[in-house]
């Protein structure tokens, strides 16, 4: 190359590397926001009598009579059931190998006659085959997806990447062996599923937390367990919370790992731009080792994290590991009232 016509190549880059330099470093979530890839979701067809639900288990292995009480009382509901592949499948902890459990809920996305997929239970699973999973199907005839805990790794990847609402809710492990003799509270969430399912607007009141911080908010849900939330950031399933109420739940651990897992959002942005926070159950929280307390509650760690933001806040909201866990719709507007009176969180 001759010597002047590389020096005027250089000096024509040179006019267009400062002009590089100064275009402002956006983070992800707000370029994808611009973007428009954060679309609204789609609600799926609400089921009707003589509809199917699809059962597999995508995460934990459990045996078909473990999953006999809700095919009887989704059957009384109208329902037929589908039993997938999987139930009773085992590779150690889980409901099959990943290649089976890959299969099996491949097969209920794309079947036409499984109006919705209930997950058997949670466990650990679902982020070793989420990438395998094929949804042009799915994105084409959308049907509800169903389950909580290990399953909010699928509700975040369908609804980031399909614009799918999805219900967030117990599954086949928590339905009672005798509905009728079952503990009221019991009965109510079970029978939420249905309400969610066949398209009743759910609506929910909650007591007076004395840490709750008040105002009304409106947006898309989205949300889960905190520990799967925190596990999928900077992947393709990671949420977007800008405009939204977020929820939040988990169990079994210490509250340093909560500080943790709540500050990875807040520094990844997604306490931000949220409409509204809602703090679910947190259960059987570990006890931190002598001499080694960590000295916030549940409580401290979150209103911390959201000091420097002005929306509501509700605390101790029906959801997560608990007894109480009610169904709730990802991906569908809501409104969140957080007075002095107590709470209010209804589908719009």
């Amino acid at each position: 190359m001759k010597r002047k016509h590389f020096l005027s190549m250089v000096l024509g880059m040179g006019a267009i590397i400062p002009a590089m330099a100064q275009q402002p470093v956006r983070n992800n979530e707000s370029e994808e926001e611009e973007l428009g890839e954060d679309m609204p979701c789609k609600v799926p067809p609400y089921l009707q009598p003589g509809d199917t639900i699809g059962i597999t288990c995508p995460a934990g292995y459990i045996t078909y009579d473990q999953i006999l009480p809700a095919i009887r009382i989704m059957e009384s509901w109208g329902y037929k059931i589908l039993i997938g592949k999987t139930v009773g499948a085992r590779d150690f902890t889980f409901g099959g190998t990943d290649a089976e459990r890959l299969a099996d809920l491949q097969a209920m996305l794309d079947n036409p006659k499984v109006q919705a997929i209930m997950c058997a239970r949670g466990g650990y699973g679902v982020a070793r085959i989420v990438d395998g999973l094929q949804f042009d199907k799915f994105k084409q005839h959308p049907k509800w997806v169903i389950g909580f805990s290990d399953i909010t790794v699928l509700h975040a990847h369908i609804q980031r990447n399909c614009h799918v609402a999805s219900i967030h809710s117990k599954m086949c492990n928590s339905f009672p062996d005798e509905f009728k003799t079952a503990d009221p509270i019991v009965q109510q969430t079970i029978l939420s599923i249905r309400q969610a399912l066949s398209g009743e607007k759910m609506t929910y009141t909650v007591e007076l937390d004395p840490k709750n911080r008040l105002g009304t908010a409106n947006g898309e849900l989205i949300g889960g367990n905190l520990a799967m939330l925190q596990s999928i950031a900077a992947t393709k399933s990671d949420i977007q919370t800008a405009g939204k109420i977020l929820f939040l739940e988990d169990t079994g651990e210490y509250l340093y790992s909560i500080d943790r897992m709540l500050g990875n959002l807040a520094r990844a942005g997604k306490l931000a731009k949220l409409n509204g926070l809602i703090m679910g159950g947190f259960t059987k929280i570990k006890a931190d080792d002598p001499g080694e307390e960590f000295g916030k509650s549940v409580y401290d760690i979150v209103l911390e994290k959201v000091k420097d933001y002005k929306y509501p806040v509700c605390f101790n909201f029906p959801v997560g590991h608990i007894r109480n866990n009610f169904a709730l719709k990802c991906g569908v507007k809501h409104r969140l009232r957080v007075d002095a009176s107590g709470v209010s969180f209804a589908e719009i």
